[in-house]
């Protein structure tokens, strides 16, 4: 019984070759989570603006407080165009403009009595506007004519020979809807 065994302790060269270096902890954001969340904001940003948040409307061509007039063929496509529209108080009016089926030129607010406090507004899906909060669909023959609830409200408008156009009061009681 008189050997001993002894525990052989490895060189620390030969530690170094089993033992893994520690790993350095990157300091900043990599890459690819900047790519992910950039896509995420840019997909925000689209949904924001084809849900109404259409401050790309084009501003209308009018002294704050002045009647605004469009060419008629503007609208022949039948495409609803939207529109901003500086109010005498100062605060942006936002409507829209369409043709509809039936061959007439229709104008009503990019809000409603029920879901404008939303600021959501309406898209065009083939012949009808859709609410972008509740989901409704109107007939774009039914725009100007019906009213209340969810109905697109109406803008009081005028032909004048092969012009469309709408009244600063008309388009200043939309006030109260932004």
């Amino acid at each position: 019984m008189g050997k001993k065994h002894r525990r052989h302790q490895p060189s620390e060269r030969r530690r170094e070759q089993f033992v893994a270096p520690p790993q350095k902890r990157p300091t900043g954001l990599s890459p690819m989570y900047l790519l992910v969340g950039a896509g995420f904001l840019l997909l925000a940003a689209v949904l924001w603006v084809s849900r109404g948040g259409g401050a790309g409307a084009p501003a209308v061509a009018a002294a704050a407080g002045g009647d605004v007039s469009f060419a008629l063929s503007e609208f022949d496509d039948g495409v609803a165009q939207f529109y901003r529209y500086t109010a005498a108080s100062g605060r942006e009016i936002r409507f829209f403009v369409m043709k509809s089926s039936d061959g007439v030129v229709r104008a009503a607010f990019d809000a409603c009595d029920v879901c404008f406090r939303e600021r959501r507004g309406y898209r065009q899906s083939g012949d009808v506007m859709v609410c972008n909060n509740c989901g409704q669909t109107f007939r774009s023959v039914d725009i100007n004519v019906l009213q209340g609830g969810c109905n697109p409200a109406p803008i009081d408008r005028l032909v004048q020979g092969d012009r469309l156009v709408l009244a600063a009061a008309s388009l200043e009681q939309g006030v109260t809807y932004f």
